[in-house]
Order: C-alpha cells, then sequence, then structure tokens
C-alpha cells in the first residue's frame, strides 16, 4: 500500500491496474490487491464511484 494518507483527487482518476497493483492516473502505485482480479474490480469499483460522485456534482 501506498505510505500517503491522502485521500484520492478527481485528478487521480481513473485508476488503473497493473497485475495486482492499483495506479492513479500519473502511475503512482495507490494499492496491492491479492490478485490481479481483485485490483481490476477495485479499480473498476472506485473509477464508478467517483463518476457518479462527478456526475451528481454536475446536477445539484
Amino acid at each position: 500500500m501506498s505510505t500517503s494518507k491522502k485521500p484520492l483527487k478527481p485528478d487521480d482518476f481513473p485508476v488503473n491496474t497493473e497485475g495486482r497493483r492499483i495506479k492513479k492516473q500519473d502511475g503512482k502505485p495507490i494499492a496491492d490487491a491479492e490478485d490481479p482480479t481483485v485490483a481490476a474490480d477495485v479499480a473498476e469499483r472506485l473509477n464508478d464511484d467517483e463518476a457518479r460522485r462527478e456526475e451528481d456534482k454536475w446536477s445539484a
């Protein structure tokens, strides 16, 4: 896991995976998962959540 405790920012999205590693848009790693399938699932959920948050921001 990353040692940074800072929350992800909109510029960090979409997050991507490289094997077990989840990375921000700039390529910096943010977490390691148990296996590539879990990493892909977590990344997809993070990206979906951020997309919903952005959509809600514009619809308010």
